[in-house]
């Protein structure tokens, strides 16, 4: 399997998750989500994925300080509709990383365990996303603006060639490479594109 270098070079996501200790997926249900996984099930790395799981990291890091984060402990509220823009993509991502679902997810054991039903669309939020630790009621807001990060003049030009079926093979390739060379930039610049506040 061959993928940009850089993905390798991004900081995994230490969770503890325990249904998954309990079912014995994992010993002491403790593994780690990488940029990679998060790859693998969208399907695709675009500033919309980098930013989701950037999100939850930068978020992560405040609600769970030295500390595994605990997969299932975690709320999420978006203020768009599941329908606006990119927000079901944005919510997969989180969703895969800290198990938190709006309908859909794990429905629990006995009344425990549960992952649906935390995750809010159309929220009362005035952020990117808002992350609440469950277990102690902390929150934080969180905004991402990738916009930060310049486009390769290149790529609207390559695009249009591209969906318009007149890209060579070299021309595709160019984009994918400019493509994810902002998604690295992306990376490499945290501090200008995400901004934690705790609540």
């Amino acid at each position: 399997m061959s993928y940009p270098h850089f993905f390798d070079e991004v900081e995994s996501i230490e969770v503890v998750d325990p249904i998954a200790a309990i079912l014995g997926a994992f010993d002491n249900g403790e593994y780690e989500i990488s940029y990679v996984d998060v790859v693998k099930s969208a399907g695709h790395s675009c500033p919309t994925v980098a930013g989701a799981y950037l999100m939850t990291s930068e978020a992560m890091k405040v609600l769970y300080p030295n500390e595994r984060v605990i997969r299932g402990d975690v709320d999420v509220a978006f203020e768009e509709s599941l329908e606006e823009g990119v927000a079901g993509v944005v919510g997969n991502v989180i969703s895969h990383i800290t198990g938190a679902t709006d309908k859909s997810g794990f429905k629990g054991l006995g009344g425990k365990f549960a992952r649906h039903s935390l995750m809010h669309f159309n929220a009362d939020v005035n952020s990117s996303a808002r992350f609440t630790r469950v277990s102690n009621g902390k929150s934080v807001d969180v905004d991402y603006n990738p916009n930060t990060i310049p486009v390769d003049p290149q790529m609207m030009p390559l695009m249009q060639k591209i969906l318009s079926a007149q890209a060579s093979a070299d021309e595709k390739k160019l984009f994918g490479t400019l493509w994810q060379d902002r998604v690295e930039r992306i990376f490499k610049n945290i501090d200008k594109v995400v901004t934690v506040t705790e609540l």
